[in-house]
């Protein structure tokens, strides 16, 4: 009898134990989503920034060579 209940108690702990490892795999698979979309945002306002920050310069140097057109009186 005192071999089964042992028996019992170890496969009562080897079940909480693999419990246990699905629980800390799935939230360590959580916390990976997390940063890996984190990482994506970041990505995407880079670009962005990146983006607009050139779209200024080129406006801003399309405005300069207007102008110097303008003053040279290739343009009107």
């Amino acid at each position: 009898m005192a071999s089964k209940g042992f028996k019992d108690l170890k496969q009562q702990a080897e079940g909480t134990a693999q419990d246990a490892v699905t629980a800390a795999g799935a939230a360590g698979q959580h916390v990976l989503n997390q940063a890996t979309e984190a990482g994506q945002k970041a990505m995407d306002n880079l670009g962005k920034s990146t983006q607009e920050a050139i779209d200024k310069a080129a406006n801003q140097a399309s405005d300069s060579v207007s102008g110097l057109g303008k003053k040279f009186g290739l343009q009107k």
